[in-house]
């Protein structure tokens, strides 16, 4: 169950961003009778690729899923089950088991009753996994049916590739648009801030350094290098810690392949309702991991045979291997936090710098005791000694782990509107979650796999007493009037208005604001007033931090309030649009793209006139659709009025 597990997650989360894509689909449609066709999906497989059977049992692949939009139920109906192509069943080295697949080629067909003789098209879906022997990748691909026969050619298009034209609804024609070309780095996040991503990669890898995984490897290491002759010493430690480094920022490459594919492509997966879900689990059972019920391990088998190969090779490529080792043997207690930074990335906006850069952090935390010591080795005598409070450490990081799996529940409710995690219910489970902390720490209770309870030590004493502070500090939001609460967690928190007291609006402070961009246009022309375009999410972090504490700031917020009509689009919105609201948008290459949902109309609206997938993204327009200054994204109180203030100056 580890290990696979453990595979499991490892290729789900790291390699369904490796930019290639070996597949290639095509649509046909035949006609049976008078009513009765069938709709064809044809795959054509690249070699030495392997497209995965619909029919899986549980623990392998992720089976190929296709849907159709049958939304309005009187035009046609799925007639029988969904009949596949010919497959081979054989061992897949991958997971490690026989696995049903597609090689070469493939095809799926479903038979329909149309119930609505006027209908042209029909569209589809279809997710699918497709490995090699080294890499994976998982893709969701739109299909198009064509009842007239015509085959229909689906293609991977880049957004910024739209075809600008009458024939795409979406496209505005805007004014001075230079300023879209001259972004200043002034407004540039300061929460991405490469710095201050370096600072907590760095955190969170001092943090794996503390554990009991990694400690206690410190003294044997270095005992290593200690018996080698001074010079020798010296160079294979720093080599060492230079290998560790490089081990850590190889695993963020297939990151930088995914920015140059799909400019929505981050967006679609951080705000996945199912994945989100997902990553909620994985945080449960690394926070069950820390308090001790079970390992999360790498396969010992991988382990022995890099430990192996450490031992049977010398010099610099020995050298490689023991990092490598140190690496495999820590991922019990560097896993959860290296994966909580990965899942981070993923959910949001900073991209694959930002992944790069908190990797970077992160190794050189971890690699820079063992050279250290390596060169002097007396400092060791001043480390603790190993001992219970390693362990107390791990079951600290595993409420904080518990913590932070609730953000994923939260973007999953949040993007799909369920109303089961409200923001007073969000802040009630925190506070419960520090207060048992704070009982723990305290002495009150113990873990099964614990000897004894802690001991009320000055330390033990001081942390309870944090986690208690919190607790209390968030105590006040709970409260009806409790909105302005709680700043320090605003972004990690739902926002103010999605409350279980409910709210004037559904806009953030309460501020009037239109979730469609046409009818604030009308309401501005009408009104004579310039619009802010807010380019938002509902699981977006940075959109919220900038809502409780940027438009707070009561300068901020009557320039908003009074001087301009506000149009916040959330472009992870997954709710669907109205029927006779869903349109097509065309792409250079013919290829047609459904827009579905509001979050898919927002993104595309976005992408075809403003060149950017980030949010947040703020835009100054007059009501004549001239851009007044150039767009902004998160940014301190300062910079935010002074940007206002300036659009209201350009308005001629």
């Amino acid at each position: 169950m580890k290990r696979l597990f453990s595979s499991f997650f490892f290729f789900l989360i790291c390699q369904i961003f490796v930019a290639q894509n070996p597949i290639s689909f095509s649509t046909d449609v035949k006609r049976i009778s008078e009513n009765n066709y069938q709709l064809i999906i044809n795959a054509d497989i690249q070699d030495n690729w392997r497209l995965y059977s619909k029919f899986l049992k549980e623990g392998g692949a992720i089976p190929t899923e296709i849907t159709f939009d049958n939304s309005n139920s009187n035009d046609f109906k799925l007639s029988g089950d969904l009949i596949e192509s010919e497959t081979i069943t054989k061992f897949d080295p991958i997971f490690g088991m026989d696995q049903t697949y597609f090689i070469n080629k493939s095809s799926f067909k479903q038979n329909i009753y149309l119930t609505n003789s006027s209908l042209k098209t029909i569209i589809g879906k279809i997710a699918y996994q497709a490995c090699d022997d080294s890499v994976c990748i998982f893709r969701e691909t739109d299909l198009q049916f064509n009842l007239d026969g015509s085959v229909v050619k689906i293609l991977n298009e880049d957004l910024t590739t739209l075809v600008k034209s009458k024939d795409n609804p979406l496209s505005i024609s805007l004014k001075n648009i230079e300023y879209l070309e001259t972004q200043s780095s002034s407004v540039v996040s300061s929460g991405n801030n490469i710095i201050d991503i370096i600072i907590l990669g760095f955190l969170g890898g001092f943090l794996a350094l503390l554990t009991p995984c990694v400690f206690p490897m410190i003294p044997l290491t270095v005992s290593f290098f200690n018996n080698k002759n001074s010079s020798d010493s010296s160079f294979y430690a720093i080599l060492y810690g230079s290998f560790i480094i490089i081990i850590f920022l190889l695993l963020s490459l297939p990151f930088h392949f995914m920015e140059s594919i799909d400019p929505e492509v981050l967006n679609r997966i951080s705000t996945n309702a199912l994945l989100n879900l997902f990553f909620f689990l994985i945080f449960i059972f690394f926070a069950f991991s820390f308090f001790g019920f079970y390992e999360l391990t790498i396969p010992s088998s991988w382990i022995n045979a890099i430990d192996s190969k450490s031992n049977s090779v010398g010099g610099s490529i020995g050298v490689f291997f023991m990092a490598l080792t140190l690496v495999l043997v820590s991922f019990s207690c560097t896993g959860p936090i290296l994966g909580s930074l990965l899942v981070g990335t993923i959910t949001s906006q900073g991209g694959a710098l930002q992944l790069t850069m908190g990797m970077l952090g992160f190794s050189v935390a971890l690699a820079l005791p063992f050279t250290l010591f390596a060169f002097f080795p007396k400092m060791l005598s001043s480390l603790p000694k190993s001992g219970r409070w390693m362990n107390t450490f791990k079951i600290i990081l595993g409420f904080l782990e518990l913590g932070f799996a609730l953000k994923f529940l939260s973007n999953a409710d949040l993007v799909q509107h369920w109303g089961i995690l409200k923001r007073e219910i969000y802040i009630g489970i925190w506070i419960i979650i520090s207060f048992l902390l704070f009982l723990y720490l305290f002495g009150i209770y113990k873990f099964p796999h614990e000897s004894s309870k802690l001991k009320r030590n000055k330390l033990n004493i001081s942390l309870s007493l944090l986690f208690l502070c919190f607790a209390i500090y968030l105590l006040p939001a709970l409260m009806p009037s409790g909105s302005n609460n709680a700043r320090l967690v605003s972004g990690f928190i739902p926002p103010s208005f999605y409350s279980v007291y409910g709210s004037k609006t559904d806009c953030p402070l309460n501020l009037n604001c239109f979730k469609d961009f046409d009818n604030g246009l009308d309401y501005a022309k009408k009104n004579d007033k310039p619009i802010l375009l807010d380019f938002t999410g509902w699981a977006c972090i940075n959109c919220r931090r900038v809502e409780e504490n940027v438009w707070t700031d009561p300068k901020v917020y009557d320039l908003i309030n009074n001087n301009f009509v506000l149009i916040s689009l959330y472009v992870d919105d997954r709710k669907k649009l109205d029927l006779n609201e869903r349109i097509e948008i065309k792409y250079q290459s013919g290829k047609i793209k459904n827009i579905n949902t509001i979050g898919e109309k927002a993104a595309t609206f976005q992408a075809i006139n403003f060149k950017s997938a980030s949010q947040p993204y703020y835009v100054l327009l007059d009501n004549d659709l001239s851009i007044l200054n150039s767009p902004i994204q998160y940014t301190s109180k300062e910079v935010y009025l002074n940007w206002l203030e300036e659009g209201l100056k350009n308005i001629k």
